[in-house]
């Protein structure tokens, strides 16, 4: 369910963005790191929105694939923190490596999707080298590929590994508390980084 309803507000926003006036709709959600603390939304609105069909459409697929497996495993409510964490990872990235260029697309999540399903087939035993591969590809494809931004990748990646690992160390029943105020700790972490590094940046 939280796969197909992400799936589903990326291609909407993208149609909406695809008529005339659309375009309104890109320089109000699309992160702009100067404009973090006055517009702190935007922080996560850029994760749904996505820059022509090869954009959305390798999202999409990847979220599709990857939201079949871990969603299930997970739980909804622990994918969609895995996600949703994940993108703001990919957002702080873009504010500490590259603060003065916008970002739109759902590429830190879905990095997070695949750092968290290799951690995940590392803690049982499972062969990961595919995951590296296919990490390795689409590192490459960041590169090569202009608009595409390989920092949002690298702070999915890391935090996606970090909430696998906070699920994999507290996955026992007795445990969820101690989950729960993990991902707490991460989340205010993640604030804090933020809006601290913004204001040492852009404010006055």
């Amino acid at each position: 369910m939280v796969t197909y309803t992400l799936i589903a507000l990326c291609v909407l926003v993208f149609l909406i963005q695809s008529v005339p006036g659309g375009e309104r709709v890109y320089s109000a959600l699309a992160y702009y790191p100067p404009l973090t603390l006055s517009e702190p939304w935007r922080v996560m609105t850029a994760l749904f929105l996505h820059q022509g069909i090869f954009h959305i459409g390798f999202n999409m697929l990847a979220l599709f694939l990857f939201g079949r497996v871990l969603e299930p495993l997970l739980g909804r409510w622990r994918f969609a923190a895995l996600y949703l964490l994940s993108g703001f990872g990919g957002s702080l990235a873009v504010l500490l490596l590259s603060p003065t260029v916008a970002v739109v697309g759902a590429s830190g999540a879905i990095f997070g999707l695949f750092s968290a399903l290799f951690v995940v087939q590392r803690s049982m035993g499972g062969n990961s080298r595919q995951f590296l591969v296919l990490i390795a590809i689409n590192f490459a494809l960041a590169f090569i590929s202009p608009g595409i931004s390989w920092q949002a990748h690298v702070g999915g990646l890391v935090v996606g590994a970090v909430v696998a690992a906070i699920f994999q160390r507290t996955r026992q029943r007795t445990r969820q508390l101690a989950q729960k105020l993990l991902l707490g700790l991460l989340t205010v972490a993640l604030v804090v980084g933020t809006s601290t590094y913004a204001s040492a940046m852009f404010g006055g």
